[in-house]
C-alpha cells in the first residue's frame, strides 16, 4: 500500500459525483515519491517514501526537524 513512511498519509476514499448526481466510490491517491534525503547531522543519505508536500517541508525546515515533529526515529540521529 502506498503510504508515507514518516507521516503515515495514505489514499482517501470519496465519491465521484456525476452531472446527474449519481455517486460512485473512488480513491483519492497521494503523490508518493521514493526519495534519498541527505541528513547532514549523521552525514549520510536516508531513503524514505514521502509525499511531495513532505518533500517541500523537508526543504524548508530540514529532515531532522521534520522527523522529530512526526516522531520518526532515524538510526544514528539523536
Amino acid at each position: 500500500m502506498a503510504k508515507s513512511d514518516i507521516t503515515g498519509k495514505r489514499k482517501l476514499k470519496g465519491n465521484h459525483v456525476s452531472h446527474s448526481n449519481i455517486k460512485t466510490k473512488r480513491w483519492q491517491h497521494i503523490n508518493i515519491q521514493r526519495k534519498r534525503v541527505w541528513v547532514p547531522e549523521i552525514g549520510r543519505f536516508v531513503s524514505v517514501k514521502l509525499t511531495t508536500r513532505d518533500i517541500r517541508t523537508i526543504d524548508k525546515i530540514g529532515f531532522a526537524a521534520f522527523a522529530k515533529r512526526h516522531g520518526y526515529k532515524v538510526p544514528g540521529l539523536s
